[in-house]
């Protein structure tokens, strides 16, 4: 019975400890805000799927510790990303200034064979913070960055107010889906690969 093919896309959220990372995931996914802060250890992911036009798109978006003792997690961990995601809190400078090192880093451990095409997508989150008083980035800095580092798309957000997350996750997934690789086909078929190999009868292949 003929199945519409699903495709998994490989998402990684990078940026600070306590940009909100792990907020906007929650928010998008679960519709839920936490005012508790619980710094994620290490890497955490999630998946929600939605269909873009006539596809089904699972998207697996991890999440990653923003701490500089995680900041290495390993070629593995980057590895066969279809986008990234680059946060940072719009009331800290510091956070801003870090994307570069952040874009740098995925570069360097996720090696994509084109990292000048590769999709990135900035998130400038927290917009809501008293009411956008104690806000140290403008949108024009952050679209000047995006701008002159290969016009990367650029959204305002807040994980608290709900504010323009499914929008950019949205376009998180349509920038996946149109870098997409090979890779789902090949992992799907692999079991077709090994069974082809048994020996057939119960026989011994030695």
């Amino acid at each position: 019975m003929a199945t519409r093919r699903r495709t998994l896309l490989k998402v990684i959220v990078l940026g600070d400890s306590g940009v909100g990372k792990t907020s906007l995931m929650n928010q998008y996914v679960h519709k839920k805000f936490s005012l508790q802060y619980k710094a994620t250890i290490g890497a955490d992911f999630v998946t929600k799927e939605l269909q873009i036009g006539d596809k089904l798109v699972t998207l697996q978006i991890w999440d990653t510790a923003g701490q500089e003792r995680f900041q290495s997690l390993g070629a593995a961990f980057y590895r066969g990303a279809d986008c990234c995601a680059l946060v940072y809190d719009v009331n800290v400078l510091k956070s801003f200034d870090s994307l570069e090192n952040w874009h740098e880093e995925f570069l360097k451990q996720a090696s994509p064979s084109d990292p000048k095409t590769f999709p990135f997508i900035v998130l400038g989150n927290k917009v809501d913070v008293d009411g956008g008083s104690s806000r140290v980035v403008s949108e024009k800095k952050a679209a000047d960055w995006c701008a002159s580092n290969g016009n990367i798309p650029y959204f305002e957000t807040s994980a608290k107010e709900d504010f323009n997350v499914d929008e950019a996750f949205l376009t998180i997934a349509k920038t996946a889906l149109a870098n997409e690789t090979e890779q789902d086909i090949y992992f799907q078929s692999i079991p077709d690969a090994v069974t082809e190999n048994e020996p057939k009868g119960g026989g011994c292949a030695c």
